[in-house]
């Protein structure tokens, strides 16, 4: 199978969306697919056996990580010499619709992935008023697909409320060997907790940015005194919460990844995530298989991990207090705590990412047929 791809975003930054790309690329290589990525500048020439196009964006003002190519990019000639049977959009928005209008022109069949609520984040920045605009204007765009892949079953039924057409699920993987109770370290343990090893540890892994909310862990910290709070992670937010949590035991670690940040799941006692625009919450999914319970808000792709009261608290996403009072319930009994993270762990197992991807190309498959010409039926005439 030969699979062109375009994603708004790609290494150095990583997210949701780069992690899930790069794991997909990896499988694809390994079971001999071709595929081709085109993305923003500033990456790798090629990610495993794909070879990657890079073209010059413009990075946003309240968003510089994020690098916006114009959507009237030529992407024509390399997508020509490529000769894909089939052409997959991250998140269109500007190159992704480079390559969807191409796409059609040169008739190949077109998958598009959902992965950021970026109305609702419109909202969570302070611009409102741009919300039903961004629902109409991503509903148009996703509707020229042939199919389009939700993260998590809340999200294909908000899109499928808001008139998205053709939707399916295409969930998420975990690397359950990576993220798991036996990366348990206690040096980290000591470096997340500011020497402090015997006191709860609470872990937020994540962007700093205002819709996560990470402010809202200011009242538990006040509350519950004798917990440590760590935050990996990176973003504009964090000289704000660097203030914020000031006087308070809270360790800012950076971006961590790999086996630091594996070692980091393993070292805390419970995950904190106030998020609630989340499509899915990869950091969730690696929490859980990392063995940890989960508070985080009943909204969004969450709802589709954490089994509440099972692996962990679904919250009222709007009340402060509502987290407050799951996360003193499991402070209050960890033995509690643990039963619910091995729960976690149990279910995070069987989100392994070869099931997911196994599943992805049998969606391609099954879109490669139907855009092909069938052949015309013979009748019998008496």
């Amino acid at each position: 199978m030969r699979i062109a791809f375009f994603t708004e975003t790609f290494l150095p930054k990583v997210d949701g969306i780069v992690n899930t790309l790069c794991h997909l690329l990896d499988y694809l290589a390994q079971r001999g697919h071709e595929s081709l990525l085109f993305a923003p500048e500033g990456g790798p020439p090629r990610y495993a056996q794909t070879d990657v196009i890079g073209y010059p964006g413009t990075p946003l003002p309240f968003y510089p990580e994020l690098k916006i190519v114009s959507p009237f990019t030529s992407v024509e000639q390399p997508l020509r010499r490529f000769r894909p049977q089939l052409v997959h959009v991250l998140n269109p928005v500007a190159l992704g619709v480079a390559g969807l209008n191409e796409a059609r022109r040169q008739q190949l069949p077109v998958v598009a992935s959902y992965h950021t609520d970026i109305p609702g984040f419109a909202r969570r920045w302070g611009m409102g008023a741009l919300y039903d605009p961004l629902v109409t204007l991503f509903r148009w765009i996703h509707n020229q697909a042939d199919l389009n892949l939700c993260p998590s079953e809340a999200t294909r039924r908000e899109l499928a409320f808001q008139g998205y057409e053709r939707l399916s699920v295409w969930t998420r993987g975990v690397d359950v060997a990576r993220f798991s109770p036996a990366r348990r370290d206690h040096s980290w343990r000591f470096r997340l907790s500011g020497g402090e090893v015997n006191k709860p540890i609470l872990l937020y892994v994540g962007r700093l940015s205002a819709e996560k909310r990470v402010d809202w862990l200011l009242p538990v910290l006040q509350a519950l005194p004798g917990v440590r709070l760590a935050i990996v992670g990176d973003g504009p937010a964090r000289p704000m919460l660097a203030d914020l949590f000031a006087d308070l035991p809270v360790v800012f670690t950076g971006y961590l990844g790999g086996d630091d940040l594996a070692a980091a799941y393993a070292a805390a006692d419970l995950f904190v995530f106030p998020g609630a625009n989340e499509t899915l919450g990869n950091v969730v999914l690696e929490a859980m298989a990392s063995g940890l319970p989960v508070v985080a808000p009943n909204a969004g792709g969450i709802q589709d991990l954490v089994q509440n009261g099972r692996s962990g608290f679904l919250v009222d996403p709007e009340s402060q207090a509502s987290m407050l009072s799951a996360v003193s319930a499991l402070v209050a009994n960890p033995a509690f705590a643990i039963e619910m993270g091995a729960i976690g762990r149990e279910i995070a197992t069987t989100r392994r990412w070869d099931r997911v991807f196994e599943r992805l190309v049998e969606s391609y498959a099954a879109i490669i047929q139907q855009r092909q010409p069938q052949p015309a039926r013979s009748s019998w005439v008496e």
